[in-house]
């Protein structure tokens, strides 16, 4: 008997779900990375927006020893949580947002934009899918569907907007465990199935551009050999199209 249980239960129970996420999107992930890959090929770049915790996921990508280079997170402060949560809370939820935060960003038709929601409900990602279909980019949605159809009560889902769904298979409410006397489950599970969605398919796009002879814009660990010009020659090729370099 482990002498911590519950952060067994918790450990096995988020190894399954991550390890049923192939066979939950397989073709959402083939068609995600198809998407990322011709965006790479025409010298685009890939979006990524989300609110609240589903803002790290856009963190997750950017300047990520082993990730994409063409990744470009869409940042704003009020729709965070380190200068207040509470207050994010509110602001994803108002209507008309979302509109100057693209701004700052010069979203196109050759690129992807990856709107990360576990409810996929909000005023502020609905808008952005939106936006991002007008602007005739390729939207994604990482989304849970299964919160998002009990979320909507009549409301637009992003998973509903979107050209591609990568669904994280959380559980309405997210958190996975129960805990004796508690009424409500602890352990929630999106932040770490997001990321790990969107590592594959960013892995997946990176294998296909090396595979077909056009060298994959990954950056390598700052501690790696070779990493300093290699990084440099990335973020001189990135920086103008990326605010957050």
């Amino acid at each position: 008997m482990t002498a911590t249980p519950t952060a067994a239960a918790y450990l096995a129970e988020l190894a399954a779900r991550t390890a049923r996420l192939m066979e939950l999107n397989a073709d959402a992930i083939a068609a995600a990375t198809e998407a990322v890959e011709r965006t790479a090929r025409a010298d685009g770049l890939v979006y990524i927006f989300g609110t609240g915790h589903s803002h790290m996921l856009a963190e997750e990508a950017h300047y990520r020893a082993g990730g994409l280079a063409l990744t470009v997170p869409v940042l704003s402060t009020p729709l965070m949580l380190h200068e207040g949560a509470v207050a994010s809370s509110a602001f994803e939820r108002m209507p008309g947002l979302v509109a100057s935060v693209l701004r700052r960003y010069p979203i196109g038709s050759g690129d992807v934009l990856v709107v990360v929601s576990n409810s996929g409900v909000n005023a502020a990602v609905v808008e952005a899918a939106e936006a991002g279909k007008a602007l005739g980019a390729t939207v994604i949605a990482l989304t849970s569907q299964d919160y998002s159809r009990q979320a909507a009560r009549g409301r637009k889902r992003i998973a509903a907007i979107a050209d591609i769904v990568l669904d994280n298979g959380a559980p309405a409410g997210d958190a996975i465990v129960d805990v004796p006397g508690l009424e409500l489950r602890v352990g929630p599970v999106s932040t770490s199935i997001g990321a790990a969605l969107l590592n594959a398919v960013f892995a997946e796009a990176a294998a296909r551009l090396q595979s077909s002879g056009m060298a994959a814009p990954v950056y390598l660990s700052a501690n790696m050999p070779g990493a300093a010009e290699v990084n440099e020659e990335l973020v001189a090729r990135y920086r103008p199209r990326n605010p957050h370099l």
